[in-house]
């Protein structure tokens, strides 16, 4: 089974494609997509639909695992996190690809057994529990990955 996961946002999305066979999950690739803060609105959305249906292309998962927004610390950001996610859900759907979705916590009480953990203690139990040649340091892709080992966990992969 192929994975995609992704981290929801404007500027930017991450996302982490791991395979899983027997309980294994290894990452194929991460990255992101990074929107330009100058554009407007529209243009940052169609620019995540457009980078998202090519990697969606190139890589073919059987899978998704979305952060859902459950709560949010900025509401400055809430609404325009929510629209990228719709427009990340709207993608998936397009290509027919079957969505999960797991909260934060979820996520965090998968990954470490702890449901405070931080992003720090997600990232080391993430690198400990996935195949990698190389792990991202960028927080977004590092999240990302997390929801693909997180929904590959819950699912058995």
């Amino acid at each position: 089974m192929r994975i995609i996961g992704i981290d929801p946002g404007t500027a930017i999305v991450g996302y982490g494609i791991a395979d899983v066979e027997n309980g294994e999950c290894e990452l194929v690739t991460s990255g992101s997509v990074q929107t330009d803060k100058n554009l407007p609105d529209s243009e940052r959305l169609l620019e995540i639909q457009k980078d998202l249906s090519e990697i969606i292309t190139k890589y073919k998962p059987d899978t998704a695992s979305v952060e859902k927004l459950f709560f949010f610390k900025n509401q400055k950001t809430i609404i325009s996190v929510a629209q990228s996610r719709g427009v990340i859900l709207a993608t998936l759907a397009q290509f027919g690809i079957n969505i999960f979705e797991y909260t934060p916590l979820q996520i965090k009480l998968t990954i470490t057994g702890y449901g405070k953990a931080t992003k720090e203690d997600v990232a080391d139990m993430v690198k400990r529990q996935i195949k990698y040649n190389h792990f991202p340091k960028l927080d977004d892709t590092a999240d990302a990955i997390a929801m693909a080992v997180c929904h590959a966990k819950i699912s058995g992969g």
